[in-house]
């Protein structure tokens, strides 16, 4: 069964980028074993991103100047990017640049995941715009040792207890990995 789920890194105090929509602070810290990753991944079919995080993935790995690395990184999964503006897109890359309410793509992604997960990669307004629709299940987190104070928000919106429950809590290297199992409530 297809799930959405939304994971990512973030810091203490609740930030996925500083204000400059860096992730320099995530670099900082030593990575998490890199099998794990592969193992998130070998269950994903498709991935979605907002534009910030997508451009952020092309000019941080250079994937235009490289795009041999876009394979490298996300195999032949179809990525849609939730965009205003038309976006490049490296080549030999399935990448698909849409706008609108997430409910309406919802079904494609469901077909362009072929029965395996839907990675929401980033950022955190888009997933909230999935859990406002109803249409998030999971939300994994590697909480890192670092504290912002200010940019990106984790999810900015208010979410009660009663739509998350925490499934495990474990170590991963310097991260605490966090899984909650998100309540589907349907949009009003």
């Amino acid at each position: 069964m297809t799930r959405t789920i939304f994971s990512t890194a973030t810091t203490l105090d609740g930030y996925i980028a500083d204000e400059s929509n860096s992730l320099d602070w995530l670099f900082a810290v030593d990575s998490p074993d890199p099998q794990d990753h592969l193992d998130f991944l070998a269950g994903v079919g498709v991935l979605v991103e907002g534009s910030t995080t997508y451009e952020w993935v092309l000019r941080e790995e250079r994937l235009l100047e490289n795009p041999g690395k876009w394979r490298e990184y996300y195999g032949d999964r179809p990525t849609f990017v939730f965009t205003s503006r038309n976006l490049p897109v490296p080549a030999g890359a399935d990448v698909h640049c849409v706008s609108g309410p997430v409910h309406e793509f919802f079904p494609t992604l469901q077909v362009a995941a072929a029965g395996k997960d839907i990675w929401v990669v980033g950022g955190g307004d888009l997933a909230g715009q999935f859990l406002d629709a109803g249409l998030l299940d999971e939300i994994q987190l590697f909480v890192a040792p670092a504290a912002l104070a200010s940019g990106a928000p984790l999810l900015p919106r208010r979410i009660g207890s009663d739509r998350l429950t925490l499934r495990s809590a474990e170590q991963r290297g310097q991260f605490a990995y966090l899984v909650y199992d998100v309540a589907r409530i349907p949009a009003a």
